[in-house]
């Protein structure tokens, strides 16, 4: 579980590829101070595994849903990465729940400033609309943000001059992929109210073949 306050940037130092999956070395420091194997590191919104590490960089293996569900695809060594170590118990909660399960991929539509704000509006999937509400929060490549804007061409951020500084969103350009993550609380809501809304099947012969067991 995390926070979705991004506390360093990485730097992807290497990549092996395979058909649908990826091994990353990623540089850092600040995560890496009381890391073990086996620990999770949200790498731009994604949870991933630490496998092996040093005092200066970490590795974590990309698996093919990952690989195909997710922006990791996308990285190319040098690439800049939000990094957040699971969320400590006895720790402060600044942001909201967010589990590094992306939802899915959208694009960087249009940035602009204002005053200090950057606002950066970004397409989704069409499939997660209802999990978006206005001042409601979303992570984007892993990063806690509330919704300014919310319309069937995308949704609107706001970034701070400390967001734009900390976290990899505003370097970003327009067209660029992004990962997302809808409120968890949304997500549990919906899916209740989706499978109260469903019509009860039970188990019979037509079932069963729909699906490949007979």
């Amino acid at each position: 579980m995390f926070t979705g306050i991004i506390e360093e940037l990485g730097t992807v130092e290497r990549i092996v590829r395979g058909g649908r999956s990826l091994q990353l070395t990623i540089a850092a420091k600040k995560v890496l101070e009381d890391v073990h194997l086996g620990d999770s590191i949200s790498v731009s919104g994604v949870c991933l595994t630490v496998t092996t590490f040093t005092k200066t960089h970490f590795t974590a293996d990309v698996m093919p849903e990952t690989f195909t569900s997710t922006a990791l695809a996308a990285l190319t060594p040098g690439a800049r990465v939000n990094l957040e170590r699971a969320m400590a118990a006895n720790g402060r909660f600044g942001g909201h729940f967010v589990s590094g399960h992306v939802d899915g991929v959208g694009h960087i539509v249009s940035k602009k400033h204002e005053e200090n704000a950057l606002y950066v509006t970004i397409s989704y999937p069409e499939e997660l609309s209802r999990y978006f509400l206005y001042k409601g929060s979303v992570a984007l490549d892993g990063t806690s943000l509330t919704l300014f804007g919310v319309t069937d061409e995308g949704i609107t951020v706001s970034l701070i001059p400390h967001t734009q500084d900390e976290t990899i969103l505003a370097s970003k350009s327009v067209g660029d992929p992004v990962n997302i993550e809808c409120d968890m609380l949304a997500k549990y809501v919906g899916s209740m109210l989706e499978k109260k809304e469903a019509p009860k099947r039970g188990i019979t012969m037509d079932l069963l073949k729909e699906n490949g067991y007979l």
